[in-house]
């Protein structure tokens, strides 16, 4: 199976940082804009780099853009750009369309003509920041939906060479655990009698409100 090929178009900060981890994980990426100097310090770090006027359907086709993966566009500032662009690619083809969003009306929007996947980079990070600054405990939370969610955090002070047995999360915590990460090893669905240990990672899902409890939970 050969590897995904991503387009970025767009080379702003969220842009550029895409393509750096796009390109550090192994995959093609070409990358888009109509600035030369942005295109200058995407050379390096993108498979190709190319200047071109993103509404131009004629240089977009040249590119074979419909025959990428996903197209990823991470225009911020121009909202009106972001969703010509976005219709563009969609009327070519393209399998998979990425859109950052401003906010949520550009959101509404971008969902009504077809994108794939809307993004907001800026309310996500404030999100994980703000959950960071109020629990140390938390490593990674992952929105399921408005009410439940994944969290990934440090097994609490209390938890440490207990059973999951004794500790009964599903009926007193009301959360499910998934898996335990232990150093460089995951324990999936990790059986009853399994013993946490200390610097054990707890991969949890459950309601909001619930896993607020468990991540305030002393350390």
């Amino acid at each position: 199976m050969k590897n995904k090929q991503f387009a970025v178009i767009g080379l702003g900060r969220f842009g550029m940082s895409m393509i750096k981890e796009l390109s550090n994980l192994g995959y093609e990426v070409l990358a888009i804009d109509r600035d030369e100097d942005k295109i200058n310090d995407a050379t390096d770090i993108a498979t190709h780099a190319v200047i071109a006027d993103i509404l131009d359907e004629h240089a977009l086709k040249s590119l074979g853009i419909k025959n990428f993966d996903v197209a990823i566009i991470s225009i911020g500032e121009n909202i009106q750009n972001n969703i010509l662009t976005t219709i563009l690619l969609k009327e070519m083809g393209v399998a998979k369309i990425v859109s950052k969003a401003r906010n949520a009306l550009h959101g509404k929007v971008l969902e009504k003509i077809g994108t794939d996947l809307v993004i907001y980079p800026e309310r996500d990070m404030a999100k994980k920041l703000a959950r960071s600054l109020v629990s140390k405990n938390i490593l990674e939370q992952i929105d399921l939906s408005t009410d439940y969610s994944i969290m990934e955090l440090v097994a609490p002070k209390n938890f440490v060479n207990k059973k999951l047995l004794d500790l009964d999360m599903r009926e007193k915590l009301k959360v499910t655990i998934l898996a335990i990460r232990r150093n460089d090893d995951i324990i999936i669905a990790p059986q009853p009698q399994k013993i946490i240990l200390k610097d054990d990672v707890l991969v949890v899902i459950g309601k909001n409100d619930h896993l607020v409890k468990l991540s305030e939970m002393d350390l």
